[in-house]
């Protein structure tokens, strides 16, 4: 864990990873698939399991101890599996009949937890711990996506008040902050590849509980993205 930081700041991130596992598990729940419900809780199982996996990874240091390799251990074991994990989701049958019967609301009040994310990135820059470009006063602007998210869930898709082509645009939209903070987070972060932030570098991801971020939190939203934008192109 990094050393003088604020107690509260791993704490809400915590409870924001927490919040993330929550709201897909009740996406998985609230599935139109009897199959899919059934299955909910050994999904659950299955996401609680790859927490644990990633906390014990990071606290034996083997993320923070290899930053010379390539590729970095934390793309290799955290986040790479989970991208294969998306991508074999899309590419299949039944994860095709799986991520198309998840609730479109639920799958966009998800972005919610975007929020808090963004606040922990610019408590992280105060400490020193991520460069200014990952936080909103920098290259970062995911918080927008926390904040309109809500709201196109509920004028949008409870409502009815906004078009689905626009809901559509949105996500795409939302989609690029996303691999924007991304693509800066990992070109930020110490590895051979690292082309920002020298004298301030993302070192927060390498440590307990940030390593969470990439590992869970990104992916669960880029799923998310993903699968709305199936469904709408769909549904359009």
């Amino acid at each position: 864990m990094l050393e003088s930081l604020p107690l509260f700041v791993p704490l809400i991130f915590a409870l924001t990873t927490i919040l993330t596992l929550v709201l897909f598990y009740r996406a998985v729940k609230k599935s139109n698939s009897q199959e899919v419900q059934q299955y909910s809780v050994k999904i659950l199982i299955g996401l609680i399991l790859w927490l644990a996996v990633q906390t014990v990874m990071t606290l034996q240091h083997i993320y923070s101890a290899s930053i010379d390799r390539f590729p970095p251990s934390i793309l290799l074991f955290g986040i790479l599996p989970a991208v294969f994990t998306v991508i074999v989701l899309f590419s299949t049958q039944k994860g095709r009949q799986f991520i198309d019967s998840l609730p479109l609301i639920d799958l966009t009040y998800l972005h919610l937890v975007r929020v808090p994310v963004e606040l922990v990135l610019y408590w992280l820059f105060l400490n020193k711990a991520v460069p200014e470009l990952m936080t909103f006063e920098g290259r970062n602007f995911d918080i927008i996506a926390g904040i309109t998210g809500p709201m196109i869930a509920y004028f949008g898709l409870t409502n009815g008040k906004i078009n689905l082509k626009i809901i559509l645009i949105w996500n795409f939209i939302c989609l690029g902050l996303l691999l924007n903070i991304v693509i800066n987070a990992l070109l930020s972060a110490p590895s051979p590849v690292q082309k920002f932030a020298f004298d301030q570098p993302n070192i927060a991801i390498l440590y307990f509980p940030f390593s969470w971020l990439p590992t869970f939190i990104v992916p669960v939203i880029l799923l998310g993205h993903l699968t709305s934008i199936r469904q709408l192109l769909k549904k359009n």
